[in-house]
């Protein structure tokens, strides 16, 4: 005998419980000097961290779209290079490969520029031309981008494959095929994985601090070091990153209701 369904929509009981906790906390920010201090000297990285995701976000989706389109060619090695890199991106963790850009291959790309550059008049760049956050920024992009090309592969292999032969036999072009047929049908499918990638940008951009960037993460450090009260400390920086990310949930899954709402099949 299978289990009864539940009737209706359960109610968000754990939204209520979020939201207490950071009412609660909050106040705790509002009454105390500690809080409120350390509230404000961490407000100074949360553009920061928003910089290094809205960017880093923004460049992964590029690369990634990219990548989908390589895996899907009928060209083998556009395939094999597209697969190549998307393994070995996947295989290194994400702190790892931060490491290794800001400190193996930005020295490398420099070395190789001036290697050519000099011969031909043209100015030679130092390791110290390329700032800590661009590095950082650019580890971002290259982990992230192997992630969100499969999710970009798998919704563009969801679309009906007679939608597209339909749009051929119109005499579309593969361009006009992708941009009026394919994406926007797997858009829908795209928008919950892509939207959960991009939360999970939101906490793994505090792996930046590990560079010395000032982000909400590394000023939260720095703070704990010279005031000792890491409990408040990193209450404040924990709220913070929670009040992002489960705004930015709920703001995309409401998204999600609508484009789903606007594409049910009318009665």
């Amino acid at each position: 005998m299978s289990a009864p369904k539940p009737k209706g929509k359960d109610f968000p009981w754990w939204l209520v419980v979020l939201v207490a906790t950071g009412l609660w906390l909050f106040w705790q920010v509002a009454s105390d000097d500690v809080y409120a201090r350390v509230l404000a000297t961490l407000s100074k990285g949360i553009g920061i961290t928003v910089l290094v995701t809205v960017v880093a976000f923004l460049g992964a989706a590029v690369i990634g779209l990219g990548l989908a389109v390589a895996l899907l060619s009928k060209s083998l090695i556009a395939r094999q290079a597209a697969r190549l890199y998307i393994e070995i991106v996947r295989g290194v963790p994400i702190i790892v490969l931060l490491l290794y850009v800001a400190f193996a291959l930005t020295p490398m790309l420099v070395a190789g520029w001036n290697r050519v550059a000099e011969p031909m008049g043209l100015g030679a760049l130092s390791t110290r031309d390329f700032p800590l956050l661009a590095r950082a920024v650019l580890a971002l992009v290259l982990a992230y981008s192997a992630f969100i090309a499969e999710v970009f592969r798998a919704g563009l292999q969801a679309v009906d494959q007679g939608q597209i032969e339909a749009a051929e036999a119109l005499g579309l072009n593969r361009w006009l095929r992708f941009r009026h047929i394919v994406f926007p049908q797997a858009f829908r499918t795209i928008l919950p994985p892509l939207g959960n990638d991009f939360v999970a940008m939101v906490k793994d951009s505090s792996l930046v601090s590990v560079l010395g960037v000032a982000d909400i993460t590394q000023l939260g450090k720095v703070t704990a070091a010279g005031n000792f009260r890491y409990f408040e400390t990193y209450n404040v920086v924990a709220l913070i990153y929670l009040t992002m990310t489960v705004t930015l949930s709920l703001a995309l899954r409401r998204l999600e209701q609508r484009l789903r709402a606007r594409g049910a099949p009318q009665p």
